[in-house]
């Protein structure tokens, strides 16, 4: 009989040996196999019997075993943007992380964290009853959630985000870190990471290369304050540095990025990864570096302690050309190993509560019902002229037309895992519709399609209603390498030279009106698309983004009235464009609703309903102190006569005061249903630090002025139905953090 050690379960094992690393029985009492002492003990003592050779091949994501103590090969590398990816498994699929900040909707984002993690924990430990020890995807660390700042729609990751707004970004990214990490005392249920860090949204042409140059009032007001909330206030146990630099260094061995701010200032004491190929990019795009030994050298004193990528094993050289110390690298291995303790990996099985998480749960009804309700909370409706829907009951033809209709991979992103079955807009049509549905496609995305238009107006004549299902595709915006491969007019190396929507799909919409029949546009996308013409002309548009698997059940439902839609923009929907700075300035000036000074085509933020909601009883204090929260409250009622979900957001403008000022922004966010004619108070409790402004230092102060505080259904600037209230913030002028 032998102690196998099954990628940190200890079980009992006779017979032929599978591919696990075996225990000594030498090792069985040494102090890191104890779980009766603390994870750093064990750590400690785990790390100080490696050789140098073995801790360097810990810092790779491909991690390999180590035979002589039983330590078995690992691989870092894990993907769930929204649900488990790239695994293999048949899993649940949600809608993309852009549609998912579209719900506005944190607790339901928490609960798809959850679902995640419960499948992963399932892959998991089914990989290891089938001896995939060591493959990719199949671990529990997780590189999610991208928290970068979607400062320019023409970004083709920008679908990975939850939107242009800090705010809103933290909020779903905390929410997401929870739901991932789970709430045991001791143990992670997975590992959650926040990345891109920092400064890093595009363009994707250049990334490994690109030196972000921003302002202290940017970095502190713009692209900081969600990693700080992930990292300080909800405990996220990873972060990824960038490929670009930022101020000359890159961002995985930056002075002021890594070390002032992540570790000193902020106090992080999770592990850092680079971003995959990060570290080649110090030497051979960078060129801030020779070669790879002083490369890797200089990402572990800057606190990198793994890389994604090959170039850590110039580590060993390194250290004989005293360019670091072993114990720094020891610094960056205790790390790594403290995140698999935590995970559970070295202990018996009946000690990890997660561990009893069956394969089973994959694709659960459940889980189903989750994706589908995300879907649903994820439209938006832009549109809806003379109520053209819900659509009426007695249409007896429809023409269902576009590039997306019916093509099932467009809907689940990128970064993504496959479902057993994708409900494609086409599919929920027909399946809802109670009336024939005529399918023509029409055209590509950017070409047209031989015959098609003669089969168009072919299928138009007598019909009451068309739906076209147009927009882009994750084939076309995405991740350099994954995206753009096509050379295809307004799109370039996964992003977009263009937001306009392609000229063909306009074209064929038009064919549709000059018919004079009703037109229902419905924007499949991961991004803002500037349409103006639809936007004029379409009678109804609903912004559907990269739905997941369920997406066809929840844009019929929305269409036939059985959903009433509730989603917000969480980007801004320029005209055209004349509207967008030079994409590679990251200034942001003239950038998202918070400093954008023209007139947007929709605004962040904004989302139309079957219903209406009347705001009353606005509570706010006249006066608070500088370095004091602040509580609000609102009444909310609906006065029409559907039910449905209203998203009330709380906004705060500064009126006075010399330091630089968003024109408004946007400081809590709550999604509520309501029956027709119910009421319901809605409570907010701002932090001193959501009263404060950043100054040109960088620093956050609160300062005596004037302030109004915006309730309602959107921006202040563009929604009707909220209510508005001075308060005047008194007192000393006080830095809340520096």
């Amino acid at each position: 009989m032998k102690t196998l050690y099954r990628l940190g379960l200890l079980v009992m094992w006779s017979g032929v040996l599978p591919v696990q690393a075996v225990v000594p029985d030498s090792t069985l009492n040494m102090p890191f196999r104890n779980t009766g002492l603390s994870f750093e003990e064990r750590v400690n003592d785990l790390v100080g019997r490696l050789t140098l050779e073995e801790k360097i091949s810990q810092m790779q994501h491909t991690a390999v075993g180590i035979e002589r103590l039983g330590i078995p090969a690992y691989n870092w590398w894990n993907e769930c943007l929204h649900g488990v990816g790239r695994s293999g498994d048949k899993v649940t699929v949600f809608p993309q992380a852009i549609g998912m900040a579209a719900t506005f909707d944190a607790p339901a984002l928490e609960r798809m964290g959850e679902i995640t993690s419960d499948e992963a924990r399932a892959i998991y430990h089914e990989a290891i009853r089938q001896g995939k020890v060591g493959e990719q995807y199949k671990g529990l660390t997780f590189w999610t959630p991208n928290i970068n700042i979607f400062r320019d729609p023409r970004w083709g990751r920008g679908q990975e985000t939850y939107g242009e707004d800090p705010y809103l970004t933290g909020v779903m990214g905390s929410a997401i870190v929870k739901g991932l990490q789970g709430n045991d005392p001791k143990y992670l249920k997975t590992s959650a990471c926040a990345k891109h860090y920092a400064v890093h949204s595009g363009p994707e042409v250049g990334r490994h290369e690109f030196d972000a140059q921003v302002s202290a009032y940017d970095l502190w007001d713009t692209y900081l304050p969600a990693f700080h909330e992930l990292v300080v206030n909800a405990g996220v146990s990873s972060v990824m540095c960038a490929y670009n630099r930022f101020e000359g260094q890159p961002c995985c061995g930056n002075d002021r990025l890594m070390m002032t701010i992540l570790r000193d200032l902020w106090g992080f004491e999770g592990y850092v990864t680079s971003d995959c190929g990060a570290i080649d990019d110090f030497f051979r795009f960078h060129k801030t570096h020779p070669d790879e030994s002083s490369a890797s050298a200089d990402a572990v004193i800057h606190g990198t302690d793994l890389e994604c990528g090959s170039v850590y094993k110039a580590l060993s050289e390194a250290v004989r050309k005293g360019q670091l110390s072993e114990q720094q690298i020891d610094v960056c291995v205790k790390r790594l190993f403290l995140i698999r303790f935590r995970l559970g990996m070295f202990d018996p099985e009946e000690q990890v509560a997660y561990n009893r998480i069956p394969y089973t749960v994959l694709e659960s009804e459940a889980h189903r019902q989750h994706a589908l309700k995300m879907a649903r909370e994820s439209m938006v409706l832009l549109k809806n002229e003379k109520h053209t829907l819900p659509l009426r009951q007695q249409l007896k033809k429809i023409v269902v037309i576009g590039p997306n209709a019916d093509e099932p991979e467009v809907q689940l992103g990128n970064y993504n895992g496959f479902p057993s079955r994708i409900v494609t807009p086409l599919e929920g049509i027909r399946a809802r519709a109670g009336a024939e549905v005529v399918y023509v496609k029409g055209s590509n995305y950017t070409t047209a399609l031989p015959d098609e238009t003669a089969k168009l107006a072919e299928a138009i004549q007598g019909a009451d209603l068309a739906i076209y299902v147009g927009g882009i595709s994750p084939r076309l915006e995405g991740e350099e390498g994954d995206a753009g491969k096509e050379k295809l007019d307004g799109f370039k190396g996964g992003d977009r030279t263009s937001i306009a929507l392609p000229e063909i799909q306009t074209a064929v919409m038009k064919q549709v009106k000059t018919a004079g029949i009703p037109l229902v546009f419905v924007v499949m996308s991961g991004s803002a698309l500037g349409f103006e013409w639809e936007a004029e002309h379409a009678d109804a548009i609903v912004q559907a983004w990269y739905g997941g698997q369920a997406a066809g059940t929840a844009i019929a439902e929305v269409l036939f009235g059985d959903y009433n839609p509730g989603g917000r923009l969480p980007v801004t929907f320029y005209r055209s464009d004349k509207d967008l700075p030079d994409f590679l300035d990251y200034s942001m000036v003239n950038r998202t609703y918070r400093y954008f000074q023209g007139e947007p085509l929709y605004p962040f933020g904004f989302g139309l309903s079957y219903t209406t909601f009347k705001y009353t009883h606005l509570q706010c204090p006249r006066e608070v102190n500088t370095g004091d929260k602040m509580e609000v409250s609102v009444k909310v009622k609906n006065t029409g006569k559907v039910a449905g979900d209203e998203v009330v957001q709380l906004y705060l403008s500064h009126s006075e005061g010399e330091q630089p000022k968003p024109i408004c922004a946007l400081q809590g966010v709550k999604r509520i249903f309501l029956q027709p004619g119910e009421s319901q108070e809605v409570r907010f409790e701002l932090k001193p630090e959501q009263l404060a402004l950043v100054d040109d230092a960088g620093r956050t102060i609160c300062s005596p002025g004037r302030m109004q505080v915006y309730v309602g259904g959107g921006q202040p600037r563009y929604s009707t139905t909220g209510l508005k209230a001075a308060v005047t913030i008194i007192g000393d002028t006080c830095i809340l953090e520096e």
